[in-house]
């Protein structure tokens, strides 16, 4: 079936210009080495992705993209593909790292803001890797969320609600540690306590714990901590992750890192991101 018009959440050319090499090399890597996806004739990857962000941008399952794509087992195997061999990750990195020189940035950053976001999980998400925010009454999964001082996405770690803030702090600066070794200085909130603290300092990393104004009622913004707020809010606007709907908390994990390379690319080539309030 030949597409008449493109969805909004297709790739520009401009964008495609960004993300497509890095796909290109995935691919002659993978038959350098005499492996493919599929039979020939192979897919056009800018098709794949522009499929990939569909679902992430609407939220519909799998089984329901519509059949100008390619059959969605070859989409999901794309998608598991890029996830597993951390071409996301890598996506996300290049598209940072650029962003930040294109507003005046150092390409690497020194600084970060740490905190999570418990969400509620559909029927797909096993049992087992579910739980309960006690604090929030949320049963389901929590993101735990790393990001420079523009929201741009520096780490991420999906797990059980019931996991607790100093641990995911503690894994996200490890994480940081490893593939930004520029950072030195990380806010957070009252849930980042002396255990995230002393392993920050252990790595090189100053944790400061950016405390709500005493007596403060209802909404407030608070220096630092904004940042990583508004780049959940800006997550939200991709309705895949409105819910966790998917089953692998890994696969959660490359949903996040699939919207941030949307926002990512759209803000470097200057394209609105459509929604509601567009209307």
């Amino acid at each position: 079936m030949t597409r008449q018009r493109p969805y909004p959440s297709d790739l520009s050319d401009a964008r495609w210009e960004l993300i497509g090499p890095t796909l290109t090399a995935w691919r002659a890597e993978r038959r350098g080495k005499g492996l493919h996806i599929g039979r020939p004739p192979e897919h056009d990857l800018r098709r794949i992705m522009d499929a990939i962000l569909y679902v992430d941008r609407t939220g519909i399952p799998w089984r329901y993209l519509p059949h100008d794509f390619a059959p969605w087992e070859t989409v999901y195997g794309y998608f598991a593909a890029w996830q597993k061999e951390g071409i996301f990750d890598q996506l996300n990195g290049l598209l940072r790292r650029l962003l930040r020189q294109a507003e005046g940035r150092d390409s690497e950053p020194t600084a970060c803001v740490l905190d999570a976001q418990s969400i509620k999980t559909s029927a797909n998400a096993p049992a087992a890797d579910q739980g309960i925010d006690a604090g929030k009454k949320i049963a389901g999964r929590k993101r735990h969320l790393g990001v420079d001082t523009l929201g741009l996405l520096l780490a991420v770690w999906v797990t059980a609600t019931g996991v607790s803030d100093n641990a995911g702090g503690i894994h996200l600066l490890s994480q940081i540690a490893s593939t930004s070794p520029h950072v030195t200085k990380a806010w957070a909130d009252n849930g980042y306590r002396t255990k995230v603290i002393d392993h920050g300092a252990r790595l090189g990393i100053d944790v400061e714990v950016v405390q709500r104004t005493p007596g403060t009622k209802g909404f407030k913004v608070i220096p630092r901590r904004w940042v990583v707020e508004r780049t959940f809010g800006w997550l939200m606007h991709h309705r895949r992750l409105a819910r966790d709907y998917e089953t692998h908390a890994h696969r959660s994990e490359a949903m996040i890192h699939v919207a941030m390379i949307d926002l990512i690319s759209r803000r470097l080539t200057s394209e609105s991101t459509p929604n509601w309030r567009d209307t």
